[in-house]
């Protein structure tokens, strides 16, 4: 696929193996801005704001490339579930998500400054956790490491272990829905 310079403004080891998935040269440039985070505005609008100011930070130093920045938060019933604080709150984050369906959000900012354009997205994904005892949830944590995940969790690190049921994008859970980034970027060469 060929695109302007491509720009992941993410630390994200994650989001950087999946943009790779799609076949596109890209660089890194690990972003500045704080996330907010804003119970009054939707999931989607939450995380489309954080993508957005995550993508113009990067975009400023580098007009002339496609920047992409991305925000990844899970939501139980209009609550956020961001990156555990420590072990001991991503234990309580995994008891409150377990057995019970809740929403992964991501919002995706394509930027070029040069062009003044700018394609703003979010995709949710609904996520069910079994059923899990505190000592499941222990053990669960003991195998990965939560600190910088939303909601305390790695759908792809032994995921079988908390997770039922997923219904949409598994990639989407993971931190970047490559379906959408995908379709986005095809859309971009045509432009």
């Amino acid at each position: 696929m060929k695109v302007p310079p491509l720009i992941l403004a993410s630390a994200s080891p994650r989001r950087a193996a999946l943009l790779r998935q799609l076949d596109v040269d890209f660089q890194v440039i690990s972003t500045g801005p704080k996330e907010i985070i804003d119970e009054q505005l939707s999931p989607r609008e939450l995380c489309q704001l954080n993508a957005h100011h995550k993508a113009r930070s990067v975009a400023k130093k580098n007009p002339d490339a496609l920047v992409l920045g991305a925000d990844t938060l899970v939501f139980l019933e209009g609550k956020v579930f961001g990156k555990p604080a420590d072990l001991d709150d991503a234990t309580r984050m995994l008891l409150e998500l377990q057995g019970r369906t809740h929403q992964v959000v991501t919002g995706v900012s394509l930027i070029h400054l040069r062009r003044h354009s700018e394609r703003l997205f979010a995709v949710g994904t609904d996520v069910t956790f079994l059923a899990l005892g505190e000592q499941q949830v222990r053990n669960y944590l003991e195998k990965i490491s939560p600190l910088d995940k939303a909601g305390a969790y790695a759908v792809q690190q032994h995921g079988e272990l908390i997770v039922s049921e997923i219904f949409g994008s598994y990639s989407n859970v993971i931190g970047l829905p490559l379906e959408q980034v995908r379709a986005e970027l095809e859309a971009w060469m045509k432009t």
